[in-house]
């Protein structure tokens, strides 16, 4: 098959057959897995930016710092990086844009001078009150085309992949 003839699965499955019968590579359902994993992940991820932050200014990556400083703020942006999967100079350098959009407060820390806390001023709030109604509408459309019972071992099955991710030795960010 050509490659502008492709589709995501037909790549997949020409893919898994060069890598084996070529390169003689035997964990062809694996890639398959992280493969699909990964693309619907950017494939969701793409589809809430475009409908939901974008037409309001914001980006996911600012979703979703306000997200977890609205619901587990006021925090220090070490703990922000660790819940949102960024790394410190992301926050750092996002939590400036948010500020300056009086989203977002930064505070001297309490632990030390370097620490900074973060936490949502009043706009903020109301803000993410806002944008979540919306973002959790399109995460209820994209979740129902699983039932509820398929929903459930999504999860549970995603669960089992990170927390079983301290067996290898994992790079980047928890």
């Amino acid at each position: 098959m050509a490659a502008d003839e492709l589709d995501f699965w037909s790549f997949v499955e020409m893919a898994n057959h060069r890598l084996a019968t070529e390169y003689g590579f035997r964990h062809q359902l694996a890639t398959e897995v992280l493969l699909t994993l990964n693309r619907a992940s950017n494939i969701v991820t793409y589809d809430l930016e475009a409908a939901v932050h974008r037409p309001r200014g914001r980006s996911w990556s600012g979703f979703r710092l306000l997200f977890v400083t609205w619901l587990a703020g006021p925090l220090e942006a070490k703990k922000a990086a660790e819940l949102t999967g960024m790394s410190r100079a992301a926050v750092s350098n996002l939590a400036k844009t948010l500020v300056a959009d009086g989203l977002l407060d930064r505070a001297p820390g309490e632990r030390d001078g370097r620490s900074v806390l973060l936490s949502l001023t009043e706009d903020g709030q109301r803000e993410m009150v806002e944008v979540f109604r919306a973002q959790n509408e399109r995460e209820h459309e994209w979740a129902s085309v699983l039932t509820e019972a398929e929903q459930r071992i999504l999860i549970m099955l995603l669960d089992k992949l990170i927390t079983n991710r301290d067996q290898f030795d994992i790079r980047g960010r928890n």
